[in-house]
Protein backbone atom coordinates (compact mmCIF):
# COMPACT_ATOMS: atom_id res chain seq x y z
CA UNK A 1 0.00 0.00 0.00
CA UNK A 2 1.22 3.46 -0.67
CA UNK A 3 1.91 5.84 2.27
CA UNK A 4 0.16 8.74 1.46
CA UNK A 5 2.14 11.33 3.11
CA UNK A 6 4.90 11.12 6.24
CA UNK A 7 4.91 12.85 9.28
CA UNK A 8 6.47 16.51 8.81
CA UNK A 9 10.16 15.66 11.40
CA UNK A 10 10.77 12.55 8.51
CA UNK A 11 10.37 15.07 5.85
CA UNK A 12 12.20 17.75 7.78
CA UNK A 13 15.25 15.53 8.59
CA UNK A 14 15.46 14.26 5.18
CA UNK A 15 15.53 17.60 3.43
CA UNK A 16 18.03 18.38 6.32
CA UNK A 17 19.95 15.91 5.11
CA UNK A 18 20.25 16.24 1.37
CA UNK A 19 20.93 20.22 2.10
CA UNK A 20 23.92 18.96 4.16
CA UNK A 21 25.23 17.16 0.99
CA UNK A 22 23.95 13.51 2.31
CA UNK A 23 22.01 11.01 0.16
CA UNK A 24 18.75 10.14 1.13
CA UNK A 25 16.73 7.09 -0.32
CA UNK A 26 12.78 8.05 -0.94
CA UNK A 27 10.17 6.35 -3.40
CA UNK A 28 8.47 7.13 -6.46
CA UNK A 29 5.59 5.17 -8.32
CA UNK A 30 8.54 3.30 -9.95
CA UNK A 31 11.14 2.38 -7.93
CA UNK A 32 13.02 3.70 -5.02
CA UNK A 33 15.49 6.68 -5.88
CA UNK A 34 18.68 7.48 -4.00
CA UNK A 35 18.99 11.20 -3.45
CA UNK A 36 21.26 14.04 -3.55
CA UNK A 37 21.00 17.57 -4.05
CA UNK A 38 21.35 18.30 -7.87
CA UNK A 39 22.87 21.96 -7.54
CA UNK A 40 25.59 20.15 -5.04
CA UNK A 41 28.25 18.39 -7.60
CA UNK A 42 30.23 16.89 -4.41
CA UNK A 43 27.02 15.53 -3.34
CA UNK A 44 25.99 13.93 -6.59
CA UNK A 45 29.39 12.25 -6.80
CA UNK A 46 28.56 10.25 -3.47
CA UNK A 47 25.85 8.26 -5.39
CA UNK A 48 28.76 7.63 -7.23
CA UNK A 49 31.03 6.32 -4.80
CA UNK A 50 27.55 4.18 -2.97
CA UNK A 51 26.22 2.63 -6.44
CA UNK A 52 29.32 1.59 -7.85
CA UNK A 53 27.96 3.67 -10.59
CA UNK A 54 30.38 4.43 -13.62
CA UNK A 55 30.74 8.25 -14.25
CA UNK A 56 29.44 8.21 -17.73
CA UNK A 57 26.27 6.82 -16.76
CA UNK A 58 23.43 9.98 -16.24
CA UNK A 59 21.55 10.48 -13.52
CA UNK A 60 17.67 11.70 -13.15
CA UNK A 61 16.86 15.19 -11.91
CA UNK A 62 13.37 14.78 -10.21
CA UNK A 63 11.77 18.38 -9.80
CA UNK A 64 8.26 18.67 -8.04
CA UNK A 65 6.57 20.48 -11.12
CA UNK A 66 7.11 21.21 -14.66
CA UNK A 67 7.32 24.95 -14.08
CA UNK A 68 10.85 24.36 -12.93
CA UNK A 69 11.96 22.12 -15.60
CA UNK A 70 13.36 25.27 -17.00
CA UNK A 71 16.01 25.73 -14.37
CA UNK A 72 17.90 22.63 -15.95
CA UNK A 73 16.48 21.97 -19.38
CA UNK A 74 17.55 24.68 -22.49
CA UNK A 75 14.70 26.00 -24.57
CA UNK A 76 12.34 22.97 -24.14
CA UNK A 77 10.61 21.96 -27.43
CA UNK A 78 6.90 21.88 -27.75
CA UNK A 79 6.90 18.06 -28.07
CA UNK A 80 8.52 17.78 -24.20
CA UNK A 81 6.20 20.60 -23.21
CA UNK A 82 2.84 18.75 -24.25
CA UNK A 83 4.55 15.46 -22.93
CA UNK A 84 5.35 16.98 -19.56
CA UNK A 85 1.23 18.43 -19.42
CA UNK A 86 -0.39 15.14 -20.08
CA UNK A 87 1.96 12.94 -18.47
CA UNK A 88 3.56 14.77 -15.62
CA UNK A 89 3.46 13.83 -12.31
CA UNK A 90 4.25 10.51 -13.48
CA UNK A 91 6.62 8.08 -15.02
CA UNK A 92 7.74 9.50 -17.96
CA UNK A 93 11.21 11.27 -17.65
CA UNK A 94 12.10 13.51 -20.82
CA UNK A 95 15.91 14.07 -21.87
CA UNK A 96 16.85 17.86 -23.05
CA UNK A 97 19.61 20.05 -23.44
CA UNK A 98 20.99 21.04 -20.71
CA UNK A 99 20.95 24.42 -19.45
CA UNK A 100 24.79 25.89 -18.69
CA UNK A 101 24.04 25.63 -14.51
CA UNK A 102 23.33 21.48 -14.48
CA UNK A 103 26.66 20.03 -13.52
CA UNK A 104 28.21 16.90 -15.89
CA UNK A 105 28.29 15.06 -13.51
CA UNK A 106 24.52 14.55 -13.46
CA UNK A 107 24.62 14.20 -17.28
CA UNK A 108 27.78 11.79 -17.63
CA UNK A 109 29.26 14.21 -19.34
CA UNK A 110 26.84 14.82 -22.17
CA UNK A 111 25.06 17.85 -23.15
CA UNK A 112 21.69 16.29 -22.39
CA UNK A 113 20.08 16.55 -18.84
CA UNK A 114 16.73 13.81 -18.00
CA UNK A 115 14.63 15.29 -15.86
CA UNK A 116 11.17 13.83 -14.57
CA UNK A 117 8.10 14.84 -11.83
CA UNK A 118 7.36 11.98 -9.70
CA UNK A 119 3.96 11.23 -8.74
CA UNK A 120 4.08 9.24 -5.75
CA UNK A 121 3.07 11.48 -2.88
CA UNK A 122 6.11 11.08 -0.61
CA UNK A 123 8.32 11.93 -3.67
CA UNK A 124 6.50 15.27 -4.33
CA UNK A 125 6.01 15.80 -0.45
CA UNK A 126 9.79 15.87 -0.31
CA UNK A 127 10.47 17.65 -3.63
CA UNK A 128 7.76 20.56 -2.16
CA UNK A 129 10.16 20.71 1.38
CA UNK A 130 13.14 20.94 -0.06
CA UNK A 131 12.19 22.97 -3.03
CA UNK A 132 14.87 22.72 -6.00
CA UNK A 133 16.16 19.27 -8.03
CA UNK A 134 17.13 15.78 -6.53
CA UNK A 135 19.43 13.72 -8.58
CA UNK A 136 18.42 10.00 -7.88
CA UNK A 137 19.27 6.97 -9.95
CA UNK A 138 18.02 3.76 -8.68
CA UNK A 139 18.61 3.09 -4.77
CA UNK A 140 20.46 -0.46 -5.89
CA UNK A 141 24.55 -0.86 -6.21
CA UNK A 142 25.29 -0.80 -9.98
CA UNK A 143 23.52 -3.08 -12.42
CA UNK A 144 21.90 -5.09 -9.85
CA UNK A 145 17.84 -5.45 -9.44
CA UNK A 146 16.08 -2.37 -8.30
CA UNK A 147 14.66 -1.80 -5.08
CA UNK A 148 10.25 -1.49 -4.88
CA UNK A 149 10.16 -1.34 -1.26
CA UNK A 150 12.10 0.13 1.55
CA UNK A 151 13.61 -2.77 2.61
CA UNK A 152 15.69 -3.66 -0.15
CA UNK A 153 17.06 -0.27 -0.13
CA UNK A 154 18.19 -1.44 3.90
CA UNK A 155 19.36 -4.70 2.46
CA UNK A 156 21.53 -2.81 -0.21
CA UNK A 157 22.96 -0.19 1.39
CA UNK A 158 22.38 -1.38 5.27
CA UNK A 159 24.23 1.98 7.46
CA UNK A 160 25.66 3.43 4.45
CA UNK A 161 22.54 5.20 3.57
CA UNK A 162 20.91 6.58 7.16
CA UNK A 163 17.61 8.06 5.72
CA UNK A 164 15.27 5.86 3.50
CA UNK A 165 11.78 7.48 3.37
CA UNK A 166 9.03 4.64 3.51
CA UNK A 167 6.36 4.84 1.06
CA UNK A 168 5.43 1.16 0.77
CA UNK A 169 5.66 -0.30 -2.22
CA UNK A 170 6.12 0.81 -5.40
CA UNK A 171 2.69 1.11 -7.57
CA UNK A 172 4.54 0.55 -11.25
CA UNK A 173 7.50 -1.38 -9.77
CA UNK A 174 9.58 -0.91 -13.40
CA UNK A 175 11.54 2.11 -13.90
CA UNK A 176 9.96 5.31 -16.13
CA UNK A 177 9.62 5.13 -19.83
CA UNK A 178 12.46 7.62 -21.36
CA UNK A 179 11.88 10.17 -24.35
CA UNK A 180 14.60 11.74 -25.97
CA UNK A 181 13.61 15.52 -27.80
CA UNK A 182 16.71 16.75 -28.20
CA UNK A 183 16.14 16.10 -31.87
CA UNK A 184 14.02 16.46 -34.75
CA UNK A 185 12.02 13.12 -33.61
CA UNK A 186 11.55 12.45 -30.01
CA UNK A 187 12.09 8.86 -29.91
CA UNK A 188 11.76 6.24 -26.84
CA UNK A 189 15.17 5.63 -25.33
CA UNK A 190 13.80 3.28 -22.76
CA UNK A 191 10.33 1.67 -22.51
CA UNK A 192 8.04 1.95 -19.36
CA UNK A 193 4.72 1.95 -17.61
CA UNK A 194 3.94 4.62 -20.73
CA UNK A 195 3.71 2.94 -24.01
CA UNK A 196 4.16 4.15 -27.49
CA UNK A 197 0.42 4.18 -28.09
CA UNK A 198 -0.03 6.36 -25.00
CA UNK A 199 2.82 8.66 -26.03
CA UNK A 200 1.49 8.78 -30.21
CA UNK A 201 -1.94 10.65 -28.47
CA UNK A 202 0.19 13.42 -27.60
CA UNK A 203 2.97 13.38 -30.27
CA UNK A 204 2.30 10.94 -33.03
CA UNK A 205 5.70 11.08 -34.58
CA UNK A 206 7.24 9.64 -31.97
CA UNK A 207 9.21 6.55 -32.52
CA UNK A 208 10.24 3.58 -30.28
CA UNK A 209 14.29 2.96 -30.32
CA UNK A 210 17.45 4.57 -29.90
CA UNK A 211 19.19 5.80 -33.16
CA UNK A 212 23.01 5.90 -33.58
CA UNK A 213 22.98 9.58 -32.06
CA UNK A 214 20.99 9.08 -29.32
CA UNK A 215 22.24 9.81 -25.71
CA UNK A 216 23.07 7.51 -23.37
CA UNK A 217 19.95 7.44 -20.53
CA UNK A 218 20.02 5.11 -17.32
CA UNK A 219 18.98 1.44 -17.76
CA UNK A 220 21.03 1.66 -21.37
CA UNK A 221 23.59 -1.01 -20.51
CA UNK A 222 22.98 -4.56 -22.08
CA UNK A 223 23.44 -5.91 -18.28
CA UNK A 224 21.38 -4.20 -16.16
CA UNK A 225 18.79 -5.33 -13.49
CA UNK A 226 20.54 -8.39 -12.64
CA UNK A 227 20.10 -10.97 -9.88
CA UNK A 228 23.60 -12.34 -8.88
CA UNK A 229 22.51 -15.90 -9.85
CA UNK A 230 22.51 -16.35 -13.62
CA UNK A 231 19.38 -15.83 -15.11
CA UNK A 232 18.13 -17.31 -18.91
CA UNK A 233 15.20 -16.72 -20.42
CA UNK A 234 13.56 -19.92 -22.53
CA UNK A 235 10.26 -20.60 -24.38
CA UNK A 236 7.21 -21.34 -22.78
CA UNK A 237 6.83 -24.81 -25.00
CA UNK A 238 10.45 -26.11 -23.41
CA UNK A 239 10.45 -24.62 -19.86
CA UNK A 240 9.49 -28.47 -17.84
CA UNK A 241 11.79 -30.54 -20.53
CA UNK A 242 14.92 -27.29 -19.20
CA UNK A 243 13.67 -27.74 -15.69
CA UNK A 244 13.74 -31.99 -15.63
CA UNK A 245 17.23 -31.70 -16.89
CA UNK A 246 18.69 -29.59 -15.19
CA UNK A 247 17.60 -31.13 -11.49
CA UNK A 248 18.10 -34.35 -12.29
CA UNK A 249 21.45 -34.17 -11.00
CA UNK A 250 19.69 -32.46 -7.93
CA UNK A 251 20.83 -29.23 -8.67
CA UNK A 252 18.57 -26.66 -7.56
CA UNK A 253 16.75 -24.53 -9.98
CA UNK A 254 14.34 -21.49 -9.91
CA UNK A 255 12.08 -20.17 -12.23
CA UNK A 256 9.56 -17.16 -13.12
CA UNK A 257 6.67 -18.68 -14.84
CA UNK A 258 2.80 -17.14 -15.97
CA UNK A 259 1.67 -20.09 -14.29
CA UNK A 260 1.81 -22.74 -12.28
CA UNK A 261 4.07 -26.29 -12.91
CA UNK A 262 2.82 -29.10 -14.36
CA UNK A 263 5.12 -31.56 -12.71
CA UNK A 264 6.26 -31.31 -8.85
CA UNK A 265 9.57 -31.27 -8.75
CA UNK A 266 11.35 -30.82 -4.76
CA UNK A 267 14.42 -29.20 -6.31
CA UNK A 268 12.57 -26.48 -8.34
CA UNK A 269 11.33 -22.91 -6.41
CA UNK A 270 8.51 -21.92 -9.05
CA UNK A 271 7.05 -18.68 -8.88
CA UNK A 272 3.58 -18.19 -10.60
CA UNK A 273 3.92 -14.19 -11.45
CA UNK A 274 0.59 -14.26 -13.84
CA UNK A 275 -0.28 -12.86 -17.29
CA UNK A 276 -0.90 -9.58 -16.42
CA UNK A 277 1.77 -7.06 -17.65
CA UNK A 278 1.11 -4.62 -15.14
CA UNK A 279 0.81 -7.39 -12.53
CA UNK A 280 3.57 -8.89 -13.37
CA UNK A 281 6.07 -5.81 -13.83
CA UNK A 282 4.99 -4.60 -10.58
CA UNK A 283 6.12 -7.13 -8.75
CA UNK A 284 9.02 -8.54 -11.11
CA UNK A 285 11.60 -6.85 -9.08
CA UNK A 286 10.30 -8.28 -5.81
CA UNK A 287 10.09 -12.04 -7.12
CA UNK A 288 13.82 -12.14 -8.69
CA UNK A 289 15.11 -10.86 -5.47
CA UNK A 290 12.93 -13.66 -3.86
CA UNK A 291 14.46 -16.21 -6.12
CA UNK A 292 18.12 -14.88 -6.05
CA UNK A 293 17.99 -15.67 -2.61
CA UNK A 294 16.85 -19.05 -2.88
CA UNK A 295 19.94 -20.82 -3.18
CA UNK A 296 19.59 -21.99 -7.31
CA UNK A 297 21.82 -22.45 -9.12
CA UNK A 298 20.15 -20.88 -12.29
CA UNK A 299 16.92 -18.89 -12.45
CA UNK A 300 14.91 -19.87 -15.21
CA UNK A 301 12.19 -17.57 -16.63
CA UNK A 302 9.00 -18.42 -19.20
CA UNK A 303 9.39 -16.04 -22.36
CA UNK A 304 7.01 -12.99 -21.86
CA UNK A 305 4.27 -12.43 -24.56
CA UNK A 306 4.84 -10.13 -27.73
CA UNK A 307 3.41 -6.71 -27.56
CA UNK A 308 4.03 -3.33 -26.62
CA UNK A 309 1.84 -3.99 -23.13
CA UNK A 310 5.12 -6.19 -22.22
CA UNK A 311 7.28 -4.17 -23.40
CA UNK A 312 9.04 -2.93 -20.10
CA UNK A 313 9.26 -6.19 -18.42
CA UNK A 314 10.64 -7.84 -21.78
CA UNK A 315 13.69 -5.10 -21.75
CA UNK A 316 14.32 -5.59 -18.13
CA UNK A 317 14.47 -9.39 -18.24
CA UNK A 318 16.59 -9.00 -21.50
CA UNK A 319 19.05 -7.17 -20.01
CA UNK A 320 19.17 -8.94 -16.52
CA UNK A 321 19.73 -12.21 -18.53
CA UNK A 322 22.46 -10.53 -20.84
CA UNK A 323 21.84 -11.84 -24.45
CA UNK A 324 23.89 -15.13 -24.32
CA UNK A 325 20.92 -16.31 -22.07
CA UNK A 326 17.93 -14.90 -24.29
CA UNK A 327 16.74 -18.63 -25.81
CA UNK A 328 14.31 -17.93 -28.80
CA UNK A 329 14.98 -21.37 -30.24
CA UNK A 330 15.24 -24.59 -29.03
CA UNK A 331 17.29 -24.37 -25.43
CA UNK A 332 21.08 -25.46 -25.21
CA UNK A 333 21.03 -27.39 -22.49
CA UNK A 334 24.67 -28.61 -22.28
CA UNK A 335 25.55 -24.55 -21.87
CA UNK A 336 22.71 -24.18 -18.92
CA UNK A 337 24.30 -27.38 -17.38
CA UNK A 338 28.18 -25.99 -17.92
CA UNK A 339 26.69 -22.77 -16.13
CA UNK A 340 25.73 -25.03 -13.41
CA UNK A 341 29.09 -26.90 -13.54
CA UNK A 342 27.60 -29.99 -14.30
CA UNK A 343 29.83 -31.00 -17.55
Amino acid sequence: MVTARLPQDEIDQAVEALRAGEVVAFPTETVYGLGADASNPDAVRKIFELKGRPATHPLIVHIDHPRALERWALNVPPTAAALAEKFWPGPLTLVLRRAPAVDLAITGGQDTVAVRVPGHPVAQQLLRAFGSGIAAPSANRYGRISPTRPEHVRDEFGAEVQIVLDGGDCKIGLESTIVSCVDTVPRILRPGALTLTQLRTVVPELQAGPDSGAPRVPGSDAKHYAPRTSLSIVPSRTLEEVVAQLTEHREKIAVLAMRTPRVANKYLTWINAGRRADVYGRELYVNLRTLDKSGAKEILVEEVPAGEAWDAVRDRLHRAASAENVVSGDPDIAALRADLGQD
